[in-house]
C-alpha cells in the first residue's frame, strides 16, 4: 500500500526529569544513548535502540527549557506518548493522508546524536505529524540515517532486549481508536483474541484494548486515564534469564508468567517477552 506504515518504529516516553528517567532505565538493564537535542534546544531525548528493531526515546525538557506540549502530556500521565511508525515514502504517505481528509507534510530534520560531542554522527529524518488525536501523537517518520541512529555501540544490552515488539493502548471506545490509528497507519486492523484491535505491520504491531480486557490481562495495574498508551512488550534473546537475574539481584519487583516478566517503570507497564531462539 503506496505511503503505508510498515514497522513500529519507537514510542516516545515522557517525563518530567530527563536524568531520573535515564537511571529509572538504565537500572533495568538497559543502554543508553548519550543526550541530544530536539531542533530549537528545549527539549532533549535519551533512546534505547534495539538490534532487531525498533527503539524508546525517553523525552523531557532539559536546561530550564519549557515545551507546552510536554507539559500537556504530562498533565494526563507520565509514560508513552508518542507513537512513531516507519515508512518507506515520505511524499506517498502525505499524499495518502491528504486523500483521507488529513493535513500532514514531510518536514526533514536532523540533529547531533551526541551533545557533547562535536564530532558525533548526525540523524536526519523526514517526518509527518498528523493533528494529534486524543491518544497522542502520531508520527510517521522515514530514516535518513539510520546507521547514525542504531550504532552498534548501543544495540547490546545487559538484559538481553533485543526488539520492541508491540506496544499496548486502552481506549473507552477500542473501535474509535483502531479506526483512527488504521487511517494514519495506512494498513487495516483485525480483531485481537483479547477483546479490542490489533494493527499489525510488517514489523511490530499495536493492540488496542478495553479496560476491562486490560484489567483480565494485567490484574493490579491500574489505568490512570482514558485513552492511555500504558504498556509494551520487548523481546529478549536469551530466553528471560538475564532480565530475571538483573530483577532479582537488584530487588525490584516484578510478576512471572511463563515466557514473561512484567514490570512497571517511568509510566509504562513493561512485558519482556522470552524468545527461545
Amino acid at each position: 500500500m503506496s505511503g503505508a506504515a510498515h514497522t513500529l518504529d519507537h514510542v516516545g516516553i515522557v517525563g518530567a526529569d530527563l536524568d531520573a528517567l535515564a537511571d529509572v532505565f538504565a537500572g533495568l538493564g538497559f543502554c543508553l544513548t548519550p543526550l541530544a537535542r530536539h531542533a530549537g534546544g528545549r527539549t532533549g531525548n535519551r533512546c534505547i535502540m534495539f538490534r532487531d528493531g525498533g527503539y524508546l526515546e525517553l523525552v523531557a525538557t532539559v536546561n530550564g527549557g519549557t515545551s507546552a506540549t510536554l507539559d500537556r502530556f504530562l498533565g494526563r500521565y507520565p509514560g508513552i506518548h508518542i507513537l512513531a511508525l516507519a515508512i518507506a515514502d515520505e511524499a506517498a504517505a502525505a499524499e495518502r493522508l491528504r486523500r483521507a481528509g488529513i493535513d500532514a507534510h514531510a518536514d526533514r530534520t536532523e540533529r547531533s546524536t551526541d551533545e557533547s560531542d562535536p564530532g558525533a554522527p548526525r540523524a536526519a529524518f523526514a517526518l509527518l505529524t498528523p493533528p494529534d488525536p486524543p491518544e497522542g501523537r502520531v508520527h510517521l517518520i522515514h530514516h535518513l540515517t539510520p546507521e547514525a541512529m542504531w550504532q552498534e555501540r548501543f544495540l547490546t544490552h545487559p538484559n538481553q532486549t533485543t526488539r520492541l515488539e508491540e506496544v499496548i493502548l486502552v481506549a473507552p471506545v477500542p473501535a474509535e481508536t483502531a479506526a483512527r490509528l488504521s487511517v494514519l497507519a495506512g494498513r487495516p486492523v483485525q480483531p485481537d483474541p483479547a477483546g479490542g484491535y490489533v494493527l499489525p505491520l510488517k514489523s511490530g504491531r499495536i493492540r488496542i484494548l478495553s479496560p476491562e480486557s486490560w484489567t483480565t490481562q494485567h490484574p493490579g495495574r491500574t489505568v490512570p486515564t482514558l485513552p492511555w498508551i500504558g504498556g509494551l512488550t520487548l523481546t529478549t534473546a536469551d530466553g528471560n534469564a538475564a532480565r530475571h537475574r538483573l530483577l532479582k539481584d537488584r530487588g525490584i519487583d516484578h510478576d512471572q508468567a511463563p515466557g514473561l516478566l512484567q514490570i512497571q517503570a517511568g509510566g509504562v507497564v513493561l512485558r519482556f517477552h522470552a524468545n527461545q531462539g
